[in-house]
């Protein structure tokens, strides 16, 4: 039996196959010619409100020219309101391609203003238009000698707005550099503190915190507290997000000082607590704890019972950490009292959950099934975690009832809603 086709049966298939494949090359040919597609602002420019001669415009003409194109940006924008996106835009390129006859600077403003609508509507190549025009428009204002301080000014905006971050960076840093050599500190504040809101907005912290502390250092040698401040929050903030707690602690304390002289004693507590995780997380649990006792006492005085029980919270965790579960015992029979005051049930319902945990580690079941029915009762009343206060408690009536002997009972605390006593 033979397995070959007749030759009748070949050819259409050859045929059919050299037709896909043309079709193909085709489509892809037509491809690659839209994708070289010159960009709206590269095409020659012919328009009727520019005059045909080549020569500078006159004043009375750079005036005429600025309200026709400020007209064209109002048309655009009416276009955009009523939904006609693709027409917005063929009239704002129209009013980009003229902009260049009223000098480097309306350029570039237009250039940034068009662009930040461009990347707000995801117009893509929009984007890559405009960009690729302003970085011509810089290189031939480089070649024709250093940039002015409103170009610069002008580039970095319009770079930021375009989302081209490292762009604006680079120009924030020829700005600095010339505030520097000046000596103009106003200048080098406003550079340093974009510079760093640029680095922090793609999450670069590496890069932000030497910005922040020069920021911080400017605002020591003119005695700004206020600033100093400010920037040594951030700086708390970015250590604490780079996990560098020894950097991070070191800050916190400054700031916890600053806020003391400034009189901001309300903002001391949180700041406390931080410092305080700071410690515990470089294993110097003495420390650890007197920044927990010094957050809650002085919360406590500021009627602020939410940093109460949460500095108590830590410090009974960091005791439990240390194995030292009599005082963290102590510890949460206070931070009862604390969440009883502030009526906060889901806190209350927590701290009968560690005590309940710490009898159940001393095989004391008879007070850990009676924390964890308190825990129950909170449970119920917010309608929450009911199943895991009900399994706890199986649990430990479960090795209550085993044979092994079980230890005596020791009382829970006992709540109250007195304010807590000194230790």
């Amino acid at each position: 039996m033979s397995y070959l086709k007749p030759l009748s049966q070949i050819i259409p298939v050859i045929a059919l196959v050299f037709t896909i494949s043309i079709s193909q090359e085709t489509g892809n040919l037509a491809n690659a010619a839209q994708s070289f597609e010159p960009s709206p602002l590269e095409i020659p420019i012919k328009d009727p409100l520019i005059p045909s001669l080549k020569r500078p415009l006159t004043p009375f003409e750079v005036r005429r020219l600025r309200e026709a194109l400020d007209e064209l940006d109002t048309q655009a924008k009416a276009q955009l309101d009523a939904g006609n996106t693709d027409g917005a835009f063929e009239i704002w390129y129209r009013e980009l391609r003229l902009r260049r006859f009223l000098g480097n600077l309306e350029e570039i403003q237009a250039l940034g203003r068009v662009g930040a609508i461009a990347w707000d509507k995801s117009r893509t190549q929009d984007v890559k238009n405009i960009s690729t025009r302003l970085v011509l428009v810089q290189q031939q204002a480089q070649q024709k000698g250093p940039l002015t301080p409103q170009l610069l000014d002008a580039f970095a905006t319009a770079y930021q707005q375009l989302r081209k971050i490292d762009q604006s960076i680079n120009i924030q840093q020829q700005i600095l550099a010339n505030a520097r050599q000046q000596g103009d500190l106003p200048t080098q504040t406003k550079a340093l503190t974009t510079i760093g809101d640029l680095y922090l907005s793609r999450f670069d912290y590496g890069k932000a915190a030497p910005i922040y502390e020069d920021l911080l250092k400017i605002a020591q040698s003119q005695q700004d507290s206020y600033q100093e401040g400010i920037y040594l929050k951030q700086l708390a903030e970015i250590y604490s997000e780079t996990l560098q707690p020894a950097n991070a602690v070191k800050i916190k304390e400054d700031l916890a000082n600053n806020y003391l002289k400034n009189q901001q004693i309300q903002s001391i507590p949180d700041i406390k607590i931080l410092i305080g995780q700071d410690y515990d997380t470089l294993n110097q649990p003495e420390k650890a704890s007197q920044n927990f006792q010094e957050a809650f006492s002085l919360a406590w005085a500021l009627q602020q019972y939410g940093a109460a029980g949460k500095a108590l919270t830590q410090l009974g965790d960091l005791y439990r950490k240390y194995k030292q579960d009599d005082y963290a015992l102590q510890i949460y029979g206070e931070l009862i009292k604390v969440e009883q005051r502030s009526y906060n049930y889901y806190g209350l319902m927590n701290a009968y959950d560690k005590i309940g945990e710490i009898y159940l580690s001393k095989n004391n079941y008879s007070s850990a099934i009676a924390a964890f029915q308190q825990g129950l009762e909170l449970a119920r009343a917010i309608s929450y975690n009911e199943n895991y206060f009900m399994t706890k408690i199986d649990q430990a009536n479960q090795k209550k009832n085993a044979p092994t002997s079980a230890p005596t009972p020791a009382p829970i605390p006992t709540p109250a809603p007195t304010s807590p006593q000194n230790r």
